[in-house]
Protein backbone atom coordinates (compact mmCIF):
# COMPACT_ATOMS: atom_id res chain seq x y z
CA UNK A 1 0.00 0.00 0.00
CA UNK A 2 1.31 3.72 -1.09
CA UNK A 3 0.49 6.93 0.63
CA UNK A 4 -1.46 9.10 -1.93
CA UNK A 5 1.34 11.46 -3.74
CA UNK A 6 0.51 15.78 -2.85
CA UNK A 7 1.59 18.36 -4.63
CA UNK A 8 2.88 21.71 -2.20
CA UNK A 9 4.58 24.95 -2.89
CA UNK A 10 5.14 27.83 -0.61
CA UNK A 11 2.52 29.96 0.55
CA UNK A 12 4.68 32.01 3.47
CA UNK A 13 6.95 31.37 6.85
CA UNK A 14 6.38 34.31 9.34
CA UNK A 15 8.85 32.65 12.08
CA UNK A 16 12.66 33.19 12.23
CA UNK A 17 14.85 29.98 11.80
CA UNK A 18 17.24 28.80 14.47
CA UNK A 19 19.78 26.64 12.98
CA UNK A 20 19.19 22.48 12.18
CA UNK A 21 18.93 20.30 15.24
CA UNK A 22 18.86 23.41 17.42
CA UNK A 23 22.37 24.15 17.30
CA UNK A 24 24.20 27.61 16.15
CA UNK A 25 25.80 27.46 12.66
CA UNK A 26 29.52 26.18 13.50
CA UNK A 27 32.81 27.99 12.59
CA UNK A 28 33.72 27.54 8.93
CA UNK A 29 36.88 26.87 6.97
CA UNK A 30 37.52 30.11 4.67
CA UNK A 31 37.04 27.59 1.62
CA UNK A 32 35.57 24.22 0.51
CA UNK A 33 37.05 21.25 1.69
CA UNK A 34 35.15 18.57 0.41
CA UNK A 35 36.23 17.15 -3.13
CA UNK A 36 32.82 14.92 -3.96
CA UNK A 37 31.66 15.22 -7.13
CA UNK A 38 27.99 14.57 -8.25
CA UNK A 39 26.40 14.89 -11.73
CA UNK A 40 23.03 16.23 -13.03
CA UNK A 41 21.72 15.16 -16.20
CA UNK A 42 20.01 17.30 -18.87
CA UNK A 43 16.26 15.99 -20.14
CA UNK A 44 14.78 18.00 -23.07
CA UNK A 45 11.22 18.66 -20.82
CA UNK A 46 10.05 19.66 -17.60
CA UNK A 47 7.82 17.22 -15.67
CA UNK A 48 5.18 17.74 -13.19
CA UNK A 49 6.74 15.86 -9.90
CA UNK A 50 4.99 12.72 -8.64
CA UNK A 51 6.80 10.80 -6.39
CA UNK A 52 7.23 8.40 -9.17
CA UNK A 53 10.74 7.15 -10.15
CA UNK A 54 9.83 5.32 -12.81
CA UNK A 55 10.49 7.89 -15.12
CA UNK A 56 12.66 7.96 -18.15
CA UNK A 57 14.58 10.67 -16.83
CA UNK A 58 15.58 8.94 -13.49
CA UNK A 59 16.25 5.79 -15.38
CA UNK A 60 19.05 7.80 -17.24
CA UNK A 61 20.42 9.96 -14.25
CA UNK A 62 23.56 8.95 -12.56
CA UNK A 63 22.53 8.03 -9.03
CA UNK A 64 24.51 7.91 -5.92
CA UNK A 65 24.33 5.92 -2.39
CA UNK A 66 24.38 7.82 0.50
CA UNK A 67 24.12 5.13 4.03
CA UNK A 68 26.66 7.47 6.12
CA UNK A 69 26.66 9.13 8.88
CA UNK A 70 26.83 12.81 8.31
CA UNK A 71 29.08 13.72 11.38
CA UNK A 72 31.23 9.89 11.74
CA UNK A 73 32.39 7.03 9.92
CA UNK A 74 28.88 5.12 11.13
CA UNK A 75 26.92 3.58 8.12
CA UNK A 76 23.18 2.75 8.28
CA UNK A 77 22.26 -0.05 5.98
CA UNK A 78 18.83 -0.32 7.00
CA UNK A 79 18.01 3.42 6.18
CA UNK A 80 20.51 3.15 2.60
CA UNK A 81 19.29 6.17 0.39
CA UNK A 82 20.00 6.76 -3.62
CA UNK A 83 19.78 10.09 -4.98
CA UNK A 84 19.58 11.35 -8.23
CA UNK A 85 19.63 14.73 -10.43
CA UNK A 86 18.29 15.69 -13.72
CA UNK A 87 17.82 19.60 -14.91
CA UNK A 88 16.57 21.37 -17.68
CA UNK A 89 17.21 25.23 -18.36
CA UNK A 90 14.94 26.62 -16.01
CA UNK A 91 14.39 23.67 -13.03
CA UNK A 92 16.31 21.18 -11.61
CA UNK A 93 14.94 18.17 -10.19
CA UNK A 94 16.05 15.85 -7.18
CA UNK A 95 15.02 12.26 -6.73
CA UNK A 96 15.09 10.01 -3.82
CA UNK A 97 14.86 6.72 -2.37
CA UNK A 98 14.56 5.82 0.78
CA UNK A 99 14.72 2.76 2.56
CA UNK A 100 13.27 2.75 6.03
CA UNK A 101 12.10 0.64 9.02
CA UNK A 102 9.98 2.76 11.02
CA UNK A 103 8.63 6.34 9.69
CA UNK A 104 8.77 9.33 11.70
CA UNK A 105 6.55 12.40 10.69
CA UNK A 106 4.30 14.96 11.83
CA UNK A 107 0.50 14.12 11.14
CA UNK A 108 -1.86 16.75 10.51
CA UNK A 109 0.16 19.79 8.75
CA UNK A 110 -0.70 21.56 6.27
CA UNK A 111 0.80 20.98 2.85
CA UNK A 112 0.11 24.23 1.50
CA UNK A 113 2.68 26.03 3.88
CA UNK A 114 5.90 25.73 5.37
CA UNK A 115 6.44 22.96 8.09
CA UNK A 116 8.26 24.52 11.09
CA UNK A 117 10.71 22.37 12.79
CA UNK A 118 9.89 19.53 10.20
CA UNK A 119 13.79 18.54 10.60
CA UNK A 120 12.82 16.92 13.81
CA UNK A 121 11.27 13.87 12.25
CA UNK A 122 12.03 12.04 8.86
CA UNK A 123 12.99 14.22 5.93
CA UNK A 124 15.07 14.38 3.04
CA UNK A 125 17.17 17.71 2.48
CA UNK A 126 19.34 19.42 -0.25
CA UNK A 127 21.47 22.37 0.29
CA UNK A 128 22.43 24.32 -2.93
CA UNK A 129 24.75 26.84 -3.49
CA UNK A 130 24.23 28.44 -7.41
CA UNK A 131 27.43 31.04 -6.52
CA UNK A 132 30.45 29.17 -4.89
CA UNK A 133 32.32 32.39 -4.44
CA UNK A 134 29.51 33.01 -1.66
CA UNK A 135 30.37 30.13 0.24
CA UNK A 136 28.08 31.13 3.23
CA UNK A 137 24.82 31.98 0.91
CA UNK A 138 22.71 28.62 -0.22
CA UNK A 139 19.41 27.50 0.01
CA UNK A 140 17.54 24.56 1.86
CA UNK A 141 14.67 22.76 0.87
CA UNK A 142 13.39 19.79 3.00
CA UNK A 143 10.80 17.34 2.35
CA UNK A 144 9.21 14.49 4.43
CA UNK A 145 7.55 11.43 3.62
CA UNK A 146 4.21 12.59 3.95
CA UNK A 147 5.08 15.85 1.81
CA UNK A 148 5.10 18.52 4.16
CA UNK A 149 8.18 20.53 3.80
CA UNK A 150 10.28 23.85 3.94
CA UNK A 151 12.49 26.01 2.32
CA UNK A 152 14.63 28.53 3.62
CA UNK A 153 17.64 31.16 2.12
CA UNK A 154 20.43 30.90 4.30
CA UNK A 155 23.51 33.49 4.66
CA UNK A 156 25.48 32.79 7.31
CA UNK A 157 27.55 35.85 7.35
CA UNK A 158 24.00 37.71 8.75
CA UNK A 159 21.98 37.31 11.80
CA UNK A 160 19.36 35.41 11.67
CA UNK A 161 21.02 34.05 9.12
CA UNK A 162 17.96 33.01 6.88
CA UNK A 163 15.71 35.09 5.21
CA UNK A 164 12.14 33.90 6.20
CA UNK A 165 10.63 35.48 3.69
CA UNK A 166 12.24 33.85 0.84
CA UNK A 167 9.90 32.32 -2.04
CA UNK A 168 11.33 29.01 -3.88
CA UNK A 169 7.53 28.16 -5.11
CA UNK A 170 9.80 24.71 -5.29
CA UNK A 171 7.40 21.56 -6.23
CA UNK A 172 7.55 18.11 -4.63
CA UNK A 173 5.78 15.10 -4.09
CA UNK A 174 6.19 11.47 -2.12
CA UNK A 175 5.15 7.65 -2.07
CA UNK A 176 5.40 5.41 0.21
CA UNK A 177 5.35 1.83 -0.09
CA UNK A 178 4.49 0.18 3.01
CA UNK A 179 5.24 -3.36 1.93
CA UNK A 180 8.60 -2.77 0.63
CA UNK A 181 9.68 -0.38 3.47
CA UNK A 182 10.24 2.48 0.81
CA UNK A 183 9.78 6.45 1.00
CA UNK A 184 10.41 8.15 -3.09
CA UNK A 185 10.50 11.61 -3.15
CA UNK A 186 10.83 14.02 -6.22
CA UNK A 187 11.84 17.76 -6.06
CA UNK A 188 11.57 20.64 -9.05
CA UNK A 189 13.20 23.83 -7.67
CA UNK A 190 13.24 26.88 -10.17
CA UNK A 191 16.75 27.86 -10.89
CA UNK A 192 15.50 31.56 -11.10
CA UNK A 193 14.27 31.29 -7.31
CA UNK A 194 17.96 31.18 -6.23
CA UNK A 195 19.24 34.27 -8.00
CA UNK A 196 20.51 32.78 -10.81
CA UNK A 197 19.35 35.39 -13.39
CA UNK A 198 20.25 33.15 -16.99
CA UNK A 199 19.22 29.50 -17.65
CA UNK A 200 20.93 26.12 -16.74
CA UNK A 201 23.52 25.42 -19.10
CA UNK A 202 26.11 22.41 -19.64
CA UNK A 203 28.97 22.58 -17.22
CA UNK A 204 27.52 24.71 -15.17
CA UNK A 205 28.81 24.13 -11.38
CA UNK A 206 27.24 24.58 -8.01
CA UNK A 207 27.90 23.74 -4.83
CA UNK A 208 25.65 21.01 -2.70
CA UNK A 209 25.23 18.73 -0.17
CA UNK A 210 22.38 16.21 0.51
CA UNK A 211 21.15 15.17 3.75
CA UNK A 212 18.55 12.58 5.38
CA UNK A 213 17.24 12.25 8.80
CA UNK A 214 15.79 9.08 9.64
CA UNK A 215 14.04 7.30 12.59
CA UNK A 216 12.37 8.30 16.10
CA UNK A 217 13.62 9.11 18.80
CA UNK A 218 15.52 12.34 19.96
CA UNK A 219 18.75 13.34 18.03
CA UNK A 220 20.99 10.68 19.99
CA UNK A 221 18.97 7.65 18.71
CA UNK A 222 18.21 9.32 15.10
CA UNK A 223 20.33 8.68 11.94
CA UNK A 224 21.58 11.85 9.95
CA UNK A 225 22.83 10.85 6.63
CA UNK A 226 25.11 13.25 4.19
CA UNK A 227 26.50 12.57 0.99
CA UNK A 228 29.82 14.95 1.77
CA UNK A 229 30.84 14.08 4.68
CA UNK A 230 29.98 17.19 7.40
CA UNK A 231 32.72 19.01 8.84
CA UNK A 232 31.99 21.74 11.60
CA UNK A 233 32.58 21.65 15.57
CA UNK A 234 29.17 21.55 15.99
CA UNK A 235 26.84 18.72 14.74
CA UNK A 236 24.93 20.99 12.46
CA UNK A 237 23.94 20.89 8.51
CA UNK A 238 25.07 24.29 8.28
CA UNK A 239 28.73 23.61 7.12
CA UNK A 240 28.74 25.17 3.50
CA UNK A 241 32.73 24.14 3.30
CA UNK A 242 31.76 20.51 3.41
CA UNK A 243 29.61 21.19 0.08
CA UNK A 244 31.02 19.09 -2.44
CA UNK A 245 30.29 19.49 -6.57
CA UNK A 246 27.65 19.59 -8.95
CA UNK A 247 28.05 19.48 -12.54
CA UNK A 248 25.19 19.86 -14.85
CA UNK A 249 26.32 17.93 -17.97
CA UNK A 250 24.39 16.94 -21.03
Amino acid sequence: MSWPTRLGSKAGLTLICVSFLGSAAGQQPGSYVSDAQASSKFVAKDFVPDGNLGKPAWRDAVWIKMDRDAFSSATYPLATTEVASVWTAQNVYFAYRCKYAVLNVYDGGNPNKDFWTLWDRDVVEVFLNPQPDRLNHYYEFEVAPNNLWIDLEIDLDKKPFNEAAWESHFQHATRVDEQKHVWTCEMRIPVNSTGVNKPLAANDVWRINIFRADGPGDDAHRRFLSWSPVRNDKHSFHAPASFGILKFVK
